[in-house]
């Protein structure tokens, strides 16, 4: 009934000229099969009472979708619309996070989402999870998606492709079975002739692999130096007057942390 009311006062007498359809705030707990407004772009459902969306199989040519505020708990037939572009589904019900972004997978075209609100927001790692998931999103809950957040996602759920990027940084080779819950496995390894310097490093073992050595790098930590002067050794104004000519300068204070 709500959407019939609709297409009477926008004036539409066909379905295939319905390109937007306005139903929120209509008290809805249901809504019936879309797939007749083939060309639908733009549909608002926000504020109402639904709880899921099995309304959705043939609109393919939907862009934006607007499902805030309402009882949904699953979002089964989202995946029904190559072309989103804008989906809204904050101040839901969504308690599985991996069956949410499972859905959205395929959404190649999708930039701007919203999911705040939803219960699955409370898990700790639920913004990068996302983003991880989701590398096409640009801006998720009204916030941009930046750069350090996308390595920050790697560091966290793509060990293998951190393991490369470090490997790169460090100048290494890189084995792609590389496993980072495997316990670190170091080869036959040669020493270098007696009184060879290798740099500052305390450890002298040369690794047949270049990427056991450059793992083994990574885990180093690097060493700081701070130097800065002793206040403690400069003369006071007083006793420069009072003190010979023969004081001793100044002292240079180092720290070294590690």
């Amino acid at each position: 009934m709500a959407i019939e009311d609709q297409l009477k006062i926008c004036g539409h007498k066909r379905d295939a000229d319905v390109l937007e359809l306005f139903l929120s705030k209509k008290e809805l707990t249901d809504v019936i099969d879309l797939s007749r407004f083939r060309k639908l772009k733009y549909l608002w459902l926000h504020h109402n009472k639904l709880h899921e969306i099995t309304f959705l199989t043939r609109n393919y040519c939907l862009t934006e979708l607007y499902l805030n505020n309402n009882a949904i708990i699953d979002i089964e037939g989202l995946h029904y619309l190559p072309s989103l572009h804008i989906l809204m589904l904050h101040h839901n019900e969504l308690t599985n996070i991996d069956a949410t972004v499972k859905e959205l997978k395929g959404m190649l075209n999708l930039k701007i989402l919203s999911l705040y609100q939803n219960p699955f927001c409370q898990y700790n790692l639920y913004r990068l999870y996302t983003i991880y998931h989701l590398p096409g999103v640009e801006l998720l809950d009204r916030k941009q998606v930046t750069e350090k957040e996308r390595r920050s996602m790697i560091t966290i759920f793509n060990h293998k492709k951190a393991h490369i990027v470090q490997s790169i940084a460090f100048r290494g080779k890189v084995d792609a079975s590389w496993d980072p819950r495997s316990p670190f496995k170091q080869k036959k390894a040669s020493r270098v002739p007696k009184g060879f310097s290798f740099a500052n490093n305390v450890s002298k073992i040369v690794f047949d692999d270049p990427e056991d050595a450059v793992f083994v790098r990574s885990l180093k930590r690097s060493v700081m130096t701070f130097t800065s002067l002793n206040w403690n050794t400069v003369p006071k104004r007083e006793e420069k007057y009072l003190e010979d000519r023969g004081t001793k300068p100044p002292q240079m204070l180092t720290i070294t942390l590690r």
